[in-house]
């Protein structure tokens, strides 16, 4: 059975990774913020100065973003399905927050072009680019462990800080510039000044595609194509399920949530059950990051069945040895015309095996041919082809004849008068 108590623990852990790193946010964008406002009023410089103004708004988006992690992880009556999108709606901001930043050097380049040149010294240089640095480590570390957690907050994160090394080094260019005396100018912009604006390309696709992913999730757009395929595959190879009927998923913060409606080879609900638990035990074992899984189930049609039956040729003896069977029988029928629609005799490829081969042929009937019937002359629980055909919610019924013609008779009353021609299969 699934342990919804590991994944708990697991996201819970997760969570107080992110919301430490947004609390590193916060201290560190208070300090870079108090450095470069003192570094500003020492130098005079207008671009130092943006540069405080730009951490300390990202320090009350810091503050934006440890509140929303505390509330998507909780539960509230009205929201049954837990807050989790508030993550992607403190993306968004933060994607605001970027475009704020290109504000500001949009506004330094068209507005301060004829400002008197600032008082540099090495210190403020030196200064200057250790906060590029410190700020260009933390969100490579914030790109990291949001990738690795798949949270949209970190990943958000990450990129501000990329945004924020740009701008970082735009004002380090100016600095160094001015420290060393170099100075031109084309139609009346500085060097800096032309750098400014190459960084705002780069903030404005930053800020795009923060802005369309965290959208994306509040519309409740699908989750990606690869997961879906993932799903897809582990429940195709389920021997159980004959059909997959619909299977969508949505993104809600780091989180993913499944929804699919399948066709079971059972009409036992207890078994039914069982099989949807081993699909999400498995989806959850292959897929990070799944929030919750629903799945609607449903039992066989029952008008077409396909029945098998061991045998020891292709005449009319019935095996009574189910793994040393020369051929497997296989029927398919129409219980509402009580008719056998085709019939062929299939040769056991596993008759030369030494080892597992009941194990290996009940695999086989359940995977190449989609038996829904096992007709045979012992009883197979507690044995391993039993478990594999219980769990591929294949019947087993026991009979004492020996005789085709007699299961024929007495399953299918009808089906002898009209029962189509035979074939065997090499």
């Amino acid at each position: 059975m699934f342990d919804s108590t590991k994944l708990s623990d697991n996201l819970d852990k997760e969570t107080r990774q992110i919301q430490r790193v947004v609390f590193y946010a916060f201290l560190i964008n208070i300090a870079l913020a108090v450095l470069k406002g003192v570094l500003a009023a020492i130098s005079g410089s207008l671009a130092v100065t943006a540069g405080a103004i730009d951490s300390l708004t990202d320090a009350f988006a810091s503050v934006a973003v440890y509140a929303g992690v505390k509330l998507s992880t909780k539960q509230f009556k009205n929201f049954p399905l837990g807050l989790y999108k508030i993550e992607n709606v403190i993306s968004v901001i933060v994607a605001f927050f970027i475009l704020f930043v290109g504000y500001e050097i949009a506004r330094q380049i068209f507005l301060d072009t004829g400002a008197p040149p600032p008082d540099i010294s090495i210190w403020v240089v030196a200064l200057i680019a250790l906060a590029t640095f410190i700020t260009f480590m933390f969100g490579q570390y914030a790109l990291h462990l949001g990738r690795k957690t798949e949270s949209p907050t970190l990943i958000a994160e990450g990129h501000h800080r990329q945004a924020d090394v740009l701008s970082s080094l735009v004002v380090f260019i100016s600095v160094v510039l001015n420290y060393t005396g170099i100075d031109f100018n084309i139609f009346g912009l500085g060097i800096d000044h032309l750098a400014a604006g190459v960084v705002l390309i780069f903030i404005a696709l930053a800020a795009w595609r923060l802005l369309s992913d965290g959208m994306r999730v509040l519309l409740d757009a699908s989750v990606d194509a690869k997961t879906l395929d993932t799903v897809r595959e582990i429940m195709t190879n389920e021997p159980a399920v004959i059909d997959i009927k619909s299977l969508v998923g949505r993104n809600s913060g780091r989180f993913r949530f499944i929804q699919a409606s399948i066709t079971l080879r059972t009409q036992d609900l207890k078994k039914a059950h069982d099989i949807s638990s081993r699909i999400e035990h498995e989806i959850h074992d292959h897929v990070p990051h799944v929030g919750r899984i629903m799945i609607h189930y449903e039992p066989e049609a029952s008008r077409y069945r396909r029945i098998a039956v061991p045998m020891e040729n292709t005449d009319k003896a019935i095996s009574s040895h189910f793994g040393e069977a020369l051929y497997f029988v296989i029927f398919l029928l129409d219980r509402n015309q009580r008719q056998i629609l085709e019939k062929s005799f299939e040769k056991n490829p596993y008759i030369d095996q030494a080892h597992g081969k009941g194990i290996q042929v009940a695999e086989w009937l359940v995977s190449r041919h989609h038996i829904d019937e096992l007709v045979v002359k012992s009883d197979m629980k507690h044995k391993g082809p039993g478990y594999v055909f219980s769990n591929a919610g294949v019947t087993t019924r026991v009979v004492e004849t020996e005789n085709l013609n007699d299961v024929i008779d007495t399953f299918f009353p009808q089906s002898s008068q009209s029962e189509p021609s035979s074939k065997a299969s090499e």
